[in-house]
């Protein structure tokens, strides 16, 4: 039987969902389940929460880690076109130019809405 070149991806695929799944049924299955009052005692530090362990956190926290990530991921893709730039052209340019454009818009909107600011 000749497979096309999908079907070798959907094969893969489901062997890794199955696979995935077999062990965590067999985890599942294994592990015991008896809870005593010493697994339930903290065990890394050693100390007991005082009141609620629930903190809540500032969202700029969240913006400011999501905005790096973007720019480190952009960053990762300029990297590639700087090593190869003599050999693209003139349209490679006038691509990144654009792709750059965009990132500065991106910027100077996170600037305006002073998701940089960490205080």
């Amino acid at each position: 039987m000749l497979l096309n070149s999908y079907s070798y991806a959907l094969l893969f695929l489901a062997a890794g969902t199955v696979f995935v799944l077999a062990a965590f049924v067999t985890s599942w299955i294994l592990r015991p389940s008896k809870p005593t009052k010493e697994k339930i005692t903290p065990y890394e530090c050693g100390e007991f929460t005082t009141g609620t362990s629930f903190v809540q956190y500032n969202v700029r926290y969240y913006i400011f880690a999501l905005i790096f990530v973007v720019f480190d991921v952009e960053v990762a893709f300029l990297l590639p076109w700087a090593v190869i730039f003599k050999d693209c052209g003139a349209w490679a340019f006038l691509e990144a130019a654009v792709f750059i454009f965009i990132l500065l818009v991106g910027l100077f909107y996170a600037l305006k809405k002073k998701a940089l600011e960490w205080v």
